[in-house]
């Protein structure tokens, strides 16, 4: 009797460890709860952290995430409104808002992806296909560089490639709410022109390229031409000067000597006469030279009287 007593109370022991282990459960900070009884939810989603009390046995937990999360696309060809195909990869961020209808209507996070999958692709190709080429490649801040492109005429986009990530969201995120869903943002994770279009692109850049640098070499030998004109033309201002000045120095100095000359002549005309006669002979009389001079020469004057002294 005693060994069934004892049974019986160790059977009560983990039967109350069991039903007190199992009364309780535990919402992280990171984590939203709901809770099902006999797969029938009960109550209100749990969404902040603590310990909280619920039927052992009975009712089950279900753990949602409450932290924001990421949805990749698959990368898709979609064709624009002037029928061009670029090459699109889209992402966004979503977060569970309503634990209850998530669990009524996804249940599991592979499910939402797939949900997303639908509704933000198909939002991304509508969209696409309402606009053209030019809203999908440019931001909405695009501008025509004249610097680099003066003769572009093209017109900047009406909404850009942010504008048009921005309607798909506003789109898209009328839908999510119903499954519990908020949608954050969406972004263009990629945009590109798939490879046939891409060779097109790629060699009209090359073409324009080509075209500004000739504009640029044109400008350039005008510029260099004009430059080397400005310098000939200072260059020649600067001789003419510098040759004016050097004959006014000259001159200047010509008439200083003359004037010396003429107050050095006034002095003494006779020792002037005689030392430029003196110099007429150095230059006249050389070592094999000889003169055949008249009686009266001026230049046999000095000789006769040095001759008779």
């Amino acid at each position: 009797m005693k060994q069934i007593v004892q049974f019986f109370l160790i059977g009560l022991v983990l039967l109350g460890i069991t039903v007190v282990y199992d009364g309780f459960y535990i919402v992280k900070e990171d984590q939203q709860v709901m809770i099902t009884q006999f797969g029938a939810p009960v109550g209100e989603p749990k969404t902040e952290a603590g310990f909280y009390l619920k039927l052992p046995f009975v009712q089950d937990v279900n753990y949602f995430d409450k932290r924001i999360q990421i949805w990749d696309g698959d990368p898709n060809q979609i064709p624009t409104n002037d029928k061009t195909y670029v090459y699109l990869d889209v992402t966004a961020r979503w977060r569970i808002t309503n634990a209850l209808q998530y669990m009524q209507a996804v249940k599991t996070e592979a499910r939402a992806q797939s949900l997303l999958d639908d509704i933000i692709d198909g939002t991304v190709r509508d969209m696409v296909n309402k606009n053209n080429l030019i809203e999908i490649i440019r931001s909405s801040d695009w501008s025509m560089d004249t610097m680099t492109n003066p003769r572009n005429t093209d017109e900047p986009p009406k909404y850009g490639r942010d504008g048009i990530s921005e309607q798909v969201l506003v789109a898209a995120a009328k839908i999510t709410p119903e499954y519990g869903i908020e949608l954050l943002d969406v972004m263009f994770k990629r945009v590109n022109y798939i490879e046939s279009v891409r060779i097109k692109v790629y060699d009209r850049m090359i073409s324009e390229r080509k075209r500004i640098a000739a504009e640029r070499r044109s400008t350039g030998e005008g510029r260099k031409a004009e430059i080397l004109g400005k310098v000939e033309r200072e260059l020649k201002v600067i001789l003419s000067e510098a040759n004016r000045e050097a004959l006014e120095i000259k001159g200047v100095a010509d008439a200083t000597a003359t004037d010396i000359y003429g107050n050095a002549y006034s002095q003494d005309a006779e020792f002037f006469s005689f030392y430029k006669t003196m110099q007429s002979y150095h230059k006249v009389i050389g070592k094999n030279s000889s003169l055949i001079l008249s009686a009266d020469s001026d230049l046999f004057h000095y000789l006769q009287n040095a001759t008779s002294k």
